[in-house]
């Protein structure tokens, strides 16, 4: 099947560079990814994607994130959740509850993200290394939890 928009394309490609395919599965994996409102966990996916075996999914989704297509975002929560790879989307953060453990995707100011990206810089620059990028998790006990859990 050929690839049909421009993150099909990507990811194609990304999955070529690992000998890999861009299977159905896969594809089902992206898509149920693409349609969620932030990182899932594999229950969640397999809500989204009820085709795909959960076999299939774990074993997928462990060769997409070594593609570099898929990211796995892991806390203390019960379940791992999966995204798509930043590349792939748009930069962004996570705000994640302590008690609950859902992940909710979060954006900062223009501002704010270039204010960051020299602070982080300078420290990487300081330490003799290079930043290539930053990652900002914001634990939090969320409204739907009671703040004594």
């Amino acid at each position: 099947m050929a690839a049909t928009t421009e993150l099909d394309r990507v990811v194609t490609d990304r999955l070529e560079r690992h000998e890999l395919r861009y299977t159905s599965g896969r594809r089902a994996i992206v898509a149920a990814l693409r349609a969620a409102d932030g990182p899932i966990t594999l229950p969640d996916l397999l809500d989204l994607a009820p085709t795909l075996p959960q076999s299939s999914a774990y074993r997928n989704l462990a060769l997409m994130e070594e593609a570099g297509v898929v990211r796995r975002v892991v806390h203390r929560a019960d379940y791992a959740h999966f995204e798509l790879a930043e590349e792939l989307t748009e930069h962004h953060h996570h705000m994640i509850c302590e008690s609950c453990g859902s992940v909710q995707d979060f954006t900062l100011p223009a501002k704010v993200e270039r204010t960051l990206d020299a602070a982080f810089r300078e420290i990487a620059e300081q330490a003799g290394a290079t930043e290539t990028s930053h990652l900002i998790d914001l634990f939090v006990v969320c409204g739907d939890c009671p703040a004594d859990r």
